[in-house]
């Protein structure tokens, strides 16, 4: 048997000052009480076994820790290969958009091409055809008077829809009627002559025999 203090019996197993004191209070280790000093009875059986509990718990905890270790170390790796994955992924929807976005653009850009290539064909045979179509300045000049002429003698032989409605023995119905008729076909029927807001009629050069007239 061996007395030792509890900071050697710590020493000695290997193990701290509070692993002792809770030994002592357990039962499992015996101690007694000298000069005031508490010390704790080793038998050399004991103490062997002891360290061998504790060296073994510790092979046992570094085997567990190594274990734990190694798992996380999996679970790292394969979290990694998921990141890793994942940002594959991202770039290529992205690389895809920015080539779905490159060629709707071209799509557009076309599309204003064409459309602008044929607006300048119109505009091109448009300008053609009026220069085509435009007569000499002289015989611009003779039409125009010719045209002046026509308008003064069209202007003698217009008569103002309501007076000749007035000088004929119509009904107010009727008088009615054949002024919507004029106001309906204002805007499509050269026969329907618009002055100031007025409708006038050229009974020489036109037949309104469907104006009931």
């Amino acid at each position: 048997m061996t007395k030792l203090s509890i900071s050697d019996a710590a020493d000695k197993l290997g193990v701290s000052k509070e692993a002792i004191h809770n030994r002592i209070r357990r039962g499992s280790l015996q101690s007694v009480v000298e000069d005031g000093v508490k010390l704790v009875i080793l038998s050399p059986n004991k103490s062997a076994q002891a360290k061998a509990a504790n060296i073994s718990g510790r092979k046992a905890a570094s085997h567990t820790d190594e274990r734990y270790y190694k798992l996380l170390e999996e679970q790292n790796a394969k979290l990694q290969q998921k990141v890793e994955s994942l940002e594959s992924e991202t770039r290529s929807l992205r690389d895809q958009k920015e080539q779905m976005l490159i060629e709707e653009r071209e799509k557009i850009e076309q599309i204003y091409k064409e459309k602008d290539e044929q607006l300048k064909n119109i505009i091109n045979a448009i300008s053609s055809k009026f220069i085509l179509n435009t007569p000499p300045e002289e015989p611009l000049e003779v039409e125009i008077e010719h045209i002046q002429k026509e308008d003064s003698a069209q202007e003698k032989r217009l008569v103002a829809l309501n007076k000749y409605l007035k000088s004929k023995d119509f009904s107010k119905k009727k008088r009615k009627e054949i002024k919507e008729a004029f106001k309906i076909r204002a805007q499509d029927d050269p026969r329907v002559i618009e002055i100031d807001k007025k409708y006038y009629i050229d009974l020489q050069k036109y037949d309104y025999s469907d104006f009931s007239l």
